[in-house]
């Protein structure tokens, strides 16, 4: 019984710390168009979900929970919505590659991960309900 006390102890942390890590990045995509936060936010809310009831609660009365709320309220995004941050997103990344980033490295990665961006905004978050 011990064994899986401790294993669901390395569980709840592994959920803290990916929260904490898709807080930090959602954070990041306000400002940083090309990052998702909506997603990153609702993702950090599972976990904290999963783990932590005090920090789903804090990350809700953050400046962050308008995001999960305006999700939860509508059920997901609306079209407008998922076409300008699909818009904003490949708008920033051409920017960054085109005039910002010299490395050609560098550039295929930020390519790919705005075309994951897009493609997640666009096929994988859910449509909002009418």
């Amino acid at each position: 019984m011990k064994e899986t006390k401790s294993r669901n102890t390395y569980a709840r942390w592994l959920f803290i710390v990916a929260g904490c890590i898709a807080v930090v990045l959602g954070t990041i995509g306000v400002v940083v168009p090309g990052l998702p936060t909506t997603p990153l936010v609702l993702l950090a809310s599972w976990c904290f979900y999963k783990s932590s009831p005090r920090l789903q609660a804090w990350l809700l009365q953050s400046f962050l929970g308008k995001y999960i709320r305006e999700y939860k309220e509508k059920g997901g995004l609306t079209p407008r919505k998922r076409v300008s941050i699909i818009l904003l997103m490949a708008t920033m990344v051409t920017i960054s590659t085109v005039i910002f980033i010299q490395n050609l490295v560098v550039r295929i990665i930020v390519v790919a991960a705005g075309l994951i961006g897009c493609i997640v905004v666009g096929f994988v978050v859910p449509k909002a309900k009418k």
